[in-house]
């Protein structure tokens, strides 16, 4: 996460003690379980290091931002688990810091399932209830900071900057205490505080222990491995210690890591460790997709991380509040570029899927209304379909021109992507075996729209403007 409020409870609570002013800021720098059993199968798989995609065979992520954990439940079972989505990432269970915006989820004040999200059961119940869909959880952990000020936590904690009891007291903090100012320092990073936030001393061993158990404990419900928060502002050797640590199989492992021109914590440093979370990638696509030159996303990764280590994203609860990606407010061209990250080989993909908003610290919506239900648009689990069944075949028959790209994937699936105001019509060569093809990228879902692929490979294809068309083997007549 990377914008984070400096005050961490109730107005009341901060002021009194001293630590909040008349108006909160920002930050605007850039920053970046018991013996497996059959309740978790993905318990025993250890995904080697560096591995961009989860175990098994359904790789996309969809991210569920501050969804309550009965909502994800049900999503699981009506939307995820149906569109083929192998995993579902979640916001922080822990105990956090009272208040309405979002950013209070990412301001721990003890390891309990007691957030706004739900309790120990209901997270309990959503992962079993997952599973059954076919859908594994990753469990967004908070483990480099706590909180900047004192108060009662959502659990009911009483805790200060520095003392959580019966989890952390004044020495498992780093001494720097004061913000990070100097991004092309590694110890400012990592030792100092991210927007007044106490920094834990993950270099110390009861730290280390304390946090492999919460993590163990996560996994003993079920979870199937971590997205981890401000990796980097953690040491990467400290990142590892941690994993090393649990006694558990960690599972599945992405760090975020957020980069920055000539700062001295690059994402590279943390591959050896897990996956890492590529923000350069979602740049890429708002610059090609904004004007830019789409022809240049054939190789959208140069430059980036590996393919094996890059997990990918549009956008994210970060980048779509700092402008930085393209987000749900851009409509078809939003859509057009998780249609891409979904059906170039590049990376593991990770939909994001959020809630509407105008104030930029809004907390989630009460209700069913208001969240942008991005992971169930048709477009979308069509693709999601479609990245199943063209798996890891390579990228063939590319053509671009303008503000219009397709390419295929060996003879798996062929995709064509129109960012223009005006229907593109021409005849494309794919490698597809022929037959008749349902379009899984057609706004209306199903079988409504079908192409013909000849003996030749080659089919004729109208894209409408700002639409695709998305053809694979497992969609057929």
């Amino acid at each position: 996460m990377r914008k984070r409020l400096l005050s961490v409870s109730t107005a009341g609570v901060l002021a009194a003690s001293g630590l909040m002013t008349a108006t909160p800021w920002h930050a605007q720098a850039a920053r970046s379980a018991p013996t497996p059993s059959a309740h978790n199968s993905a318990a025993s798989e250890k995904p080697a290091a560096g591995r961009a995609a989860p175990p098994g065979e359904k790789t996309v992520t969809a991210t569920l931002f501050e969804r309550p954990f009965t909502s994800v439940a049900k999503e699981c079972t009506n939307t995820l688990g149906p569109a083929g989505y192998g995993y579902v990432e979640v916001s922080p269970a822990t105990e956090h810091i009272q208040g309405d915006q979002w950013w209070t989820s990412y301001q721990p004040v003890s390891y309990k399932i007691a957030g706004r999200l739900g309790d120990r059961d209901d997270f309990a119940n959503m992962v079993d209830t997952c599973e059954a869909a076919g859908v594994k959880v990753i469990a967004d952990a908070v483990i480099n900071h706590m909180t900047s000020g004192s108060g009662t936590g959502t659990g009911g904690t009483q805790y200060t900057k520095y003392g959580y009891p019966g989890t952390y007291e004044d020495a498992d903090f780093h001494a720097c205490r004061k913000d990070i100012k100097d991004y092309t320092n590694h110890d400012d990073v990592q030792n100092c505080e991210l927007v007044g936030l106490a920094d834990l001393d993950t270099g110390s061993e009861k730290v280390r222990t304390a946090i492999a158990g919460y993590l163990d404990d996560l996994r003993s419900l079920g979870v199937a491995g971590f997205r981890v928060d401000a990796a980097k502002h953690m040491a990467a050797a400290d990142v590892a210690a941690i994993k090393a640590k649990m006694t558990q199989d960690p599972g599945f492992w992405v760090s975020e890591v957020i980069h920055g021109d000539g700062e001295a914590v690059q994402p590279e440093e943390y591959t050896e460790v897990g996956d890492v979370d590529e923000f350069r990638y979602g740049r890429r696509l708002k610059s090609a997709f904004q004007g830019g030159d789409l022809g240049s996303l054939r190789t959208v990764g140069d430059g980036m991380l590996e393919s094996g280590a890059a997990r990918t994203f549009v956008d994210n609860w970060d980048t779509e509040r700092n402008g930085s990606t393209l987000t749900y407010k851009d409509d078809a061209a939003y859509t057009l570029a998780n249609i891409f990250q979904l059906a170039h080989p590049y990376g593991s993909p990770n939909v994001f899927s959020g809630y509407t908003f105008s104030d930029h610290d809004a907390g989630p919506p009460t209700g069913e209304e208001g969240w942008t239900g991005t992971h169930a648009k048709p477009e979308i689990t069509g693709m999601v379909g479609f990245r199943n069944a063209v798996g890891t075949a390579e990228l063939t028959d590319w053509w671009s021109e303008g503000q219009a790209l397709a390419f295929g994937r060996g003879d798996k699936g062929f995709v064509a992507l129109n960012n223009g105001d005006g229907e593109l019509s021409r005849t494309f060569q794919t490698s597809l075996p022929a037959g008749t093809y349902c379009n899984v990228a057609a706004a209306q879902g199903g079988c409504a729209q079908k192409f013909t692929v000849d003996a030749d490979g080659s089919t004729q294809v109208t894209v409408p403007a700002h639409g695709a068309v998305a053809l694979h083997v497992n969609a057929t007549e």
